[in-house]
């Protein structure tokens, strides 16, 4: 049996968590590769994955009617895909295409919320790494903001 906890252990996004929680979460996890051009997810497709990229690069994209898909965030090594699901209705609101080939861990969703469910402290660890999570990418945005319409 395949152990992914020593590549989780390594994902910034997972670092100093306890061994014990890596296990179960590795139980929720698979390799995926993806070639330059593929998608990881689309626009309003159910959101099952959370990805932990460990190498290559990832565009997050809106698609706009008159400009046609529209890169607004680039992501790499080390970073993660896939913030929505912690909240109904569990879509994806962008698309994410890799830019070159890009492997990653997908962490299934509906096994980690279980997960999580049966183990409060593995929960509250993970609450606490998606609460840093969003608050970085909510800095991203304003600056995204600041840098579109600022003077």
């Amino acid at each position: 049996m395949e152990t992914h906890a020593p590549v989780l252990a390594a994902h910034p996004f997972l670092q100093d968590l306890d061994p014990r929680h890596l296990k179960i979460i590795g139980e929720c996890a698979s390799r995926v590769n993806f070639n330059a051009g593929e998608f990881l997810c689309r626009e309003q497709d159910e959101a099952t994955k959370f990805f932990l990229i460990n190498h290559g690069q990832v565009a997050v994209e809106i698609y706009r009617h008159r400009r046609g898909p529209v890169t607004i965030q680039t992501l790499g090594e080390g970073e993660a895909l896939g913030w929505l699901w912690f909240e109904k209705p569990y879509h994806w609101h962008f698309d994410a295409r890799a830019g070159q080939l890009t492997r990653a861990l997908a962490l299934d969703v509906k096994c980690l919320k279980q997960k999580c469910e049966q183990d409060h402290e593995l929960g509250y660890a993970l609450m606490k790494r998606y609460a840093h999570l969003l608050a970085v990418q909510f800095r991203v945005t304003i600056l995204q903001l600041v840098d579109m319409y600022g003077k």
